[in-house]
């Protein structure tokens, strides 16, 4: 089946509102939904204000920009994600509230259509089974920004066919991305490399074996990253990481994903990073 349409439920959060703006530059019509009016308003804007900024680095023609805004519409009612091909859920990770979502979803888009979840972390099986159709669910994984990320993990459940998996791999591709294909396990493949990575980082500050700042040059210095893993926890946010550790040591059991004291506190403290203002460092 063909993709030809795409809805994105949660599209005016950071992560829908990018891959909105991706589909449509990648030459989808693309339907926005939240009953959110206000947040549509400012997502749309931050949309046109990502593509102004690709126009005047040269990077897109401002005819391209007014095409790519033009595919993209928006509703606060789920019956206009009816005849949709694909819709990508990108809601909060919650996990009652997505398979709320799933299943109405389930009830009022095309039976042929396929359902998919951005989660970086949740069981995709899950919210699979709050439908009708698990075959037709999988996971389409974008990184932060999505129109510029170049990889997208695709996330095969056990229950997710053949067929959807070499669709969602040619739309991925079409989205001009790099695809890697992850099992439905706890972190995918990204995250099962990344949280260890940094809960390890924070652990070696937390028992002073070095400063901050020797920590991340050292990996910045040594093995020419371009962040150091506590600039890119700050960059992830301290919540979200704390969230994502707990999820895959609950699943897993495994005391690499176990999170630091340290972690906690600071989470507890508000010091979440980049978007709090302060976290392993302090920003204006």
């Amino acid at each position: 089946m063909p993709i030809k349409k795409v809805g994105v439920v949660g599209f005016t959060g950071v992560m829908g509102a990018g891959i909105v703006q991706l589909c449509a530059q990648s030459g989808y019509q693309v339907v926005g939904f939240s009953r959110n009016q206000e947040r549509t308003k400012k997502a749309l804007a931050t949309i046109e204000k990502h593509l102004s900024r690709l126009v005047e680095k040269e990077k897109i023609s401002p005819a391209d920009k007014a095409a790519a805004l033009a595919r993209i519409s928006t509703s606060d009612s789920m019956s206009a994600l009816a005849d949709c091909d694909l819709v990508i859920e990108s809601a909060v990770e919650n996990m009652e509230l997505k398979k709320g979502v799933f299943a109405e979803l389930d009830s009022v888009c095309r039976p042929d259509a396929i359902l998919a979840t951005n989660t970086s972390s949740l069981s995709i099986i899950d919210l699979a089974m709050a439908t009708h159709r698990p075959n037709q669910v999988l996971g389409l994984h974008f990184f932060n920004p999505a129109p510029l990320m170049p990889l997208l993990e695709v996330v095969r459940t056990i229950a997710t066919s053949d067929e959807t998996l070499a669709i969602g791999k040619a739309f991925g591709e079409s989205l001009n991305k790099t695809i890697i294909v992850a099992r439905d396990a706890p972190g995918y493949i990204v995250n099962t490399l990344l949280i260890p990575y940094l809960l390890n980082a924070i652990r070696m500050l937390d028992r002073g074996q070095a400063a901050r700042e020797d920590i991340d040059t050292a990996i910045k210095a040594g093995l020419n990253y371009p962040m150091g893993p506590l600039q890119v926890a700050d960059y992830i946010g301290l919540d979200a990481l704390l969230f994502i550790a707990n999820i895959m040591y609950e699943e897993s059991k495994e005391p690499q994903y176990a999170a630091p004291p340290l972690l906690k506190k600071m989470v507890t403290a508000g010091w979440l990073g980049r978007k709090s203002g302060k976290g392993f460092y302090e920003y204006r």
